[in-house]
C-alpha cells in the first residue's frame, strides 16, 4: 500500500464486478470505498474528499447519470462512468452530465488503470491552469476561476465540457487543431474513432458562442478539424 495512497470511490451494483475491481484496484496500492446503488454513493461521496470515482450507469435507486449531476454541484472530482451502453448518444449525455470519461463493459483492467492515470493528469494539470484567469479573443472572455464565458457582454452558459473545449480552442487560437488533437486534449482518448463526438460539441459552440455575434470565431478547417480566429 502507498503511503498516501490515492481514495477512490467504486460504485458498482454487481457483486462479482464489485469484487474483482476493488481487488485489482487495492492490489496496485489504491484505497478502495464500496457503494452498491446511487444514494450511498452520494453519502460515501459526502463523507471525505476523493481523488477519483468510478460509476456505474444503471444503478438502484439513483442511476449513475443522476449520481454524476449532483456530485457536479459541488465538485470537481473525476468521475469515470463504467456503462454497459455503447450508442453514442448515451456517451455524450453521460460526459454532458459531467462524466471526465466512460469505459464500455466488459473492459480490460489494464485500460481501466490507464484511464484514471489520465484522468487524475488532467486533474491535475487543470488546477495548475485554473491558476490563470481570463482568456479573450475579440469580445469573448473565458475566466478560468469562475468558469463564466461572457460574449459581446452577454453571459454564456457553457456544460463543463463545452468548457473545456473552449478553453482548448482559446488557449491554441490561430492553430488548425485536428479532431484527433481535440478528442485527446478534452477528452483525453488515445485513440481515434470517436471523433464524430468533436464535431456535436464544436455545433453546440458555434449555436451558443458565434450564432448571433460577429465576427464568426470557430472556423472548420478542411480536411483536418477546427480553428478559433477573428477572421
Amino acid at each position: 500500500m502507498k503511503v498516501n495512497p490515492e481514495k477512490v470511490l467504486l460504485v458498482e451494483d454487481e457483486a462479482n464486478i464489485a469484487r474483482f475491481v476493488r481487488l485489482e484496484l487495492e492490489h496496485e496500492g489504491y484505497a478502495v470505498t464500496l457503494a452498491a446503488d446511487g444514494e450511498e454513493a452520494l453519502e460515501r461521496f459526502n463523507e471525505q474528499d476523493w481523488d477519483v470515482i468510478l460509476l456505474d450507469w444503471m444503478l438502484p435507486k439513483l442511476d449513475g447519470l443522476e449520481v454524476c449531476r449532483r456530485i457536479r454541484k459541488t465538485s470537481d472530482v473525476p468521475v469515470i462512468l463504467l456503462t454497459a451502453r455503447d450508442y453514442i448518444g448515451d456517451k455524450i449525455a453521460g460526459l454532458d452530465r459531467g462524466a471526465d470519461d466512460y469505459i464500455t463493459k466488459p473492459f480490460e483492467i489494464e485500460e481501466l488503470f490507464a484511464r484514471m492515470r489520465a484522468v487524475s493528469r488532467r486533474h491535475r494539470a487543470a488546477i495548475e491552469k485554473n491558476r490563470e484567469e481570463k482568456l479573450k479573443i475579440a469580445d469573448l472572455e473565458a475566466d478560468l476561476r469562475s468558469r463564466q464565458v461572457v460574449r459581446g457582454g452577454d453571459s454564456i452558459e457553457l456544460t463543463q465540457r463545452e468548457f473545456d473545449l473552449l478553453v482548448f480552442l482559446m488557449r491554441h487560437q490561430g492553430e488548425a487543431l485536428s479532431r484527433d488533437w481535440l478528442l485527446s486534449a478534452v477528452w483525453g482518448y488515445d485513440f481515434a474513432g470517436e471523433t464524430n463526438v468533436v464535431d456535436v460539441y464544436i455545433r453546440y459552440l458555434r449555436n451558443k458562442l458565434d450564432r448571433d455575434y460577429e465576427p464568426k470565431l470557430i472556423h472548420t478547417v478542411r480536411g483536418i478539424g477546427y480553428i478559433l480566429r477573428t477572421s
